[in-house]
């Protein structure tokens, strides 16, 4: 009995690894096989590293968060658009963070509107380098914009902003135009909508209020979905999967940004925030479930988590 038990295990030895000899070897090559090898192993800390570096970002499909410090409201639904900290929507498969700065003191505090989210521009720049240095096949697309009211500065937004990217300049890409992934791997992609006297980061200043709208400039292109006062989700969703669609059909260098955020005003021009999200990120999933390898640029989304970002990642692949 020993003797034929031993017999089985060697010819059950020899068939699987038959079989996982006939599943590294593909029809177009090794070249191919080292390319599939590399796309089964990211993980959404790290799957950057599996695309083509010679790709434009403007050519990916990206996970991002809308207003990604809000995490804190004195009332529901009017201000908190996040659950994961900056680091876990990272590590989630984020790459496009919403950065939204008070100017206060010659310093950024992380605001929502009025509200103070418990987070300054200096911890969420240490979760990016923290990440960064983690994972260095990676970028992150940061947007900064100023927000409420600025208080108690002697010098104005942009040279307090230039006072933190002088800190380390070589985590940051400061180009006017939309870059390679290979040009940006471990550093922070600026989108700028402040106004600058000098010219520095992607240039998203002249951003339209509540619509969808072009922006461009001698060295970019953008077009942007961003309908946030949202009294009818189905609206919503069409302008969203308009944009959708005409990302996947663009063969241009065009970088496009299709919201999924929004609130519903309520009584009294109170907002609802979850009214939008809990509607609209459904249908992300739904969309996204069904799609196989295309673009779909830049998705910022409220309450973004790993199980989404990954159906919006593996379009990428």
């Amino acid at each position: 009995m020993k003797s034929t038990v031993n017999l089985f295990a060697l010819a059950a030895s020899l068939l699987f690894t038959s079989c996982d000899q006939q599943e590294t070897v593909s029809p177009a090559g090794a070249a191919a096989t080292q390319s599939q090898d590399a796309v089964a192993a990211y993980t959404l800390a790290n799957w950057m590293g599996s695309v083509d570096a010679s790709l434009s970002l403007a050519q990916l499909s990206i996970p991002g968060t809308h207003d990604s410090g809000a995490r804190f409201e004195s009332i529901a639904g009017t201000a908190k658009c996040q659950t994961l900290t900056i680091g876990e929507q990272l590590n989630a498969g984020v790459r496009f963070l919403d950065v939204r700065c008070r100017h206060i003191d010659n310093s950024f505090t992380i605001h929502h509107g009025a509200v103070y989210q418990n987070l300054n521009f200096a911890d969420v720049r240490a979760a990016c380098l923290e990440f960064l240095r983690t994972n260095p096949t990676e970028c992150i697309i940061m947007s900064i914009k100023e927000e409420h009211t600025p208080s108690n500065n002697s010098r104005t937004f942009e040279q307090t902003l230039n006072a933190f990217l002088q800190e380390n300049p070589d985590t940051w890409y400061v180009g006017e135009s939309v870059p390679t992934l290979g040009q940006v791997r471990g550093k922070i992609v600026l989108l700028r909508r402040y106004a600058a006297t000098t010219p520095k980061g992607i240039d998203a200043t002249n951003w339209a209020d509540n619509t969808s709208f072009d922006i461009t400039t001698p060295a970019a292109q953008l077009k942007v979905q961003d309908q946030y006062k949202v009294s009818d989700n189905n609206a919503k969703w069409t302008a969203m999967s308009t944009l959708l669609t005409e990302t996947k059909a663009s063969t241009t260098n065009r970088l496009y940004l299709n919201y999924a955020s929004g609130y519903k005003p309520g009584l009294f021009g109170i907002p609802s925030i979850t009214t939008v999200s809990n509607n609209i990120n459904p249908r992300l999933t739904t969309f996204f479930t069904a799609q196989g390898k295309g673009r779909f640029g830049i998705i910022p989304m409220d309450f973004a988590e790993s199980s989404r970002n990954s159906l919006i990642v593996k379009t990428n692949f």
